[in-house]
């Protein structure tokens, strides 16, 4: 920075002092915002251009100019320096070297404070938009998984203690339902970032006659902020986006940690591909699962990030105040991050791991899953069901004492606990019957799992053919 030409207004006789300004710059990452600084700019000129504040030749010079800038950044030519404090400057600098004086005119009837707030609602909009587009390529893989594992049995669990067999597409639907709700809720907040702060000033607004609807029509807002202080102090959203990536990170975070489990050599459900593990540095026998483990780990960082903003929001005095430049690295990190976790899990699921399903198999025939099946075959047979409950606990009390199965017992064993047993406990228990007797609607029989996968694919298909799901306007589909 220049001490001769300080940033501001000649209010101030001498620039920051250097470590000042390295400490108040922004540029090193709101640089992630400059198109979207140069698309807004150029809404600004045209309507500056349009309502007669500046000239139409003016508002034409404006609007190349800022072009040429955007070429010059892509082709690696522009890149400004904390001497620019922060992207807005920077743009405005350049801008006025390459067309002059009418550069000086950009920022008419128009702050920092609501230039920054529109720069970051362009950036969340069209991050949104990408991120909706991996969760779906993400359920696709799962949908796939789901269709190839109908019948493949997988234990299930609460309490991480085995519970009752489930169809393994079942299980991987869970999870296709989980990002349903994402995608939906990411639509969600679209409509509510798709508002333009951009006219209200640095909060009250300003005296010349702009047009503020069309400035937004422009950039494809829906809607301008009814309240200027509102308008340029309002984090809402960027709070919702964060709080919906946290809630993408924790669907990953709990895949990832059953996927860790599953390639265990206790559980040994999968097997990892060397695509998408790596070794040990000294044990040359072991296969790690990275891909779910990062997962994992940067699921704490996303959190950390909302409750960041959080506590950044909850004592800020209206209207604008130079903490807000704190929630670009949490936007900007929690975006990376979450569409990184989706493309790796997506690549690990669709190529990097392969079910076991004979390990599969076997594992639904060592447990007591089925005991629940024991008490409701007494209750269909006039049994009361706590009373059946009662009787099948001490059933599997007896096994456990014998190191014996409930498949295991004799028929004439089953008799002798209660008279309503005949040879159909037998088929009753079997894993299979297990999983396909449970057919009530969203259950894991076999029926219900294929209507499941048959809903999932015409919701798809909606989607697909642009009936349903029309995220450019944040429009939130089934």
């Amino acid at each position: 920075m220049n001490n001769s030409s300080p940033t501001w207004s000649q209010r101030f006789e001498t620039a920051l002092h250097p470590t000042i300004a390295r400490f108040n710059a922004s540029i090193h990452f709101d640089i992630e915002l400059i198109e979207y600084d140069l698309t807004g700019s150029q809404a600004h000129a045209q309507m500056l251009s349009k309502v007669g504040i500046i000239s139409q030749s003016e508002g034409e010079q404006l609007v190349n100019g800022l072009e040429q800038i955007r070429q010059e950044y892509r082709e690696g030519k522009f890149q400004p320096g904390v001497e620019a404090e922060d992207v807005h400057f920077a743009v405005e600098r350049r801008l006025t070297e390459l067309v002059g004086d009418v550069g000086k005119k950009l920022h008419t009837a128009r702050s920092r404070n609501d230039q920054v707030g529109t720069d970051t609602r362009l950036y969340l909009r069209d991050q949104i938009d990408r991120i909706r587009l991996k969760i779906r390529e993400f359920q696709a893989v799962l949908l796939h998984l789901a269709e190839q594992h109908v019948e493949t049995l997988i234990p299930g669990y609460t309490h991480l203690q085995r519970a009752q067999p489930l169809s393994l597409a079942h299980h991987l639907l869970a999870y296709f339902e989980m990002l349903q709700r994402d995608w939906e809720r990411l639509g969600e907040i679209y409509q509510r970032v798709n508002i333009s702060p951009l006219g209200c000033g640095a909060l009250a607004g300003t005296t010349f006659p702009i047009d503020r609807h069309y400035s937004a029509e422009l950039l494809h807002f829906t809607s301008v902020y009814a309240n200027s202080l509102d308008g340029v102090s309002d984090r809402d959203f960027a709070i919702e986006f964060l709080t919906a990536g946290s809630l993408i990170m924790v669907h990953l975070s709990r895949l990832s940690e059953e996927v860790i489990l599953w390639a265990s050599q206790e559980f040994s459900f999968v097997t990892l591909k060397d695509s998408c593990a790596t070794g040990s540095s000294i044990m040359p026998q072991k296969k790690n699962p990275d891909v779910p483990e990062l997962v994992r780990g940067k699921t704490g960082r996303v959190f950390g990030h909302l409750q960041g903003l959080l506590v950044l929001m909850k004592g800020l005095p209206l209207a604008y105040n130079k903490d807000l430049q704190e929630d670009k690295e949490a936007l900007f990190d929690t975006v990376k991050t979450v569409q990184a976790c989706l493309e790796a899990m997506t690549i690990l699921l669709r190529e990097g791991l392969e079910f076991r399903t004979d390990r599969l198999l076997a594992a639904v025939n060592e447990d007591f899953s089925n005991a629940t099946d024991v008490a409701d075959f007494l209750s269909a047979r006039g049994v009361p069901f706590r009373e059946a409950y009662n009787l099948v606990g001490q059933v599997v009390k007896t096994c456990l004492a014998a190191d014996k199965l409930l498949k295991d017992l004799t028929l004439e064993e089953w008799q002798a606990l209660h008279p309503a047993f005949d040879a159909g406990i037998y088929d009753a228990i079997a894993p299979h019957h297990v999983v396909a007797a449970r057919n009530s609607y969203g259950g894991t029989g076999f029926e219900q799992v294929r209507h499941a996968i048959q809903r999932s694919q015409e919701r798809w298909e909606r989607w697909e053919s642009g009936r349903v799901g029309e995220w450019e306007s944040g429009r939130v589909g089934e």
